[in-house]
């Protein structure tokens, strides 16, 4: 997978419909360990309630792990529907939560898989959603006399100083795009920016922009 979205803060969202309150929590988690303890707490937290329901996607090692569950709810009414909305977002490194306390008025299958999926496209919308492609974290050495207009360079082709460490010499982490490593790789050949020494350290999948979802 070249590219995906995740978010950029965890959300929580709340619906009801005829009288059983839905309760979605939305949040970022890094792999499956981070998600399945996530689960916990949230059921710990939410005991008294009828049914926990739960749906995640995440990106490990290039391979997409993906999980539901109706936790008691009829059979493809609550997890799926959320995974499947999960899904459409082009999210990835997610969990949803939905919560249901029951109100006493039996919904049925179709006004089940509404509620669910109510819940979780309100907690999704009140998220905002980064953009990460893959990329490369590099470290840059350079002189103090050069930072400045190698800051500037780096504003000016999109390339995020992560890191900055103050020795004899400045030493920068950067983070970039797969293409603009070769125009950075070419400036320096060419001494458009003085660049002392550059050394790739890995690819890795970057954040390239925040948006409103």
């Amino acid at each position: 997978m070249e590219e995906f979205f995740t978010i950029n803060n965890n959300t929580t969202a709340e619906i009801v419909e005829k009288k059983s309150q839905f309760i979605a929590n939305l949040f970022f988690v890094k792999n499956k360990e981070m998600a399945e303890n996530l689960i916990k707490e949230t059921k710990k937290k939410y005991h008294d309630a009828r049914h926990n329901c739960i749906a995640y996607r995440i990106l490990t090692d290039n391979t997409i792990i993906e999980k539901s569950s109706d936790d008691g709810e009829p059979s493809g009414t609550a997890g799926a529907p959320m995974l499947d909305i999960i899904r459409k977002y082009s999210l990835c490194n997610v969990l949803i939560i939905v919560t249901r306390y029951f109100g006493g008025i039996l919904l049925g299958t179709g006004g089940l898989v509404r509620a669910y999926s109510s819940a979780t496209i309100k907690a999704i919308e009140g998220a905002e959603k980064i953009y990460m492609c893959k990329g490369y974290e590099m470290q840059i050495e350079i002189d103090y006399n050069n930072l400045e207009v190698f800051k500037y360079y780096c504003k000016k082709n999109n390339i995020q100083i992560t890191n900055i460490t103050y020795l004899d010499v400045v030493i920068c982490n950067i983070e970039l795009e797969k293409h603009i490593k070769e125009k950075i790789i070419d400036d320096i050949n060419k001494k458009e920016i003085k660049i002392n020494n550059v050394k790739v350290l890995c690819e890795k999948y970057i954040n390239k922009k925040t948006i409103s979802m």
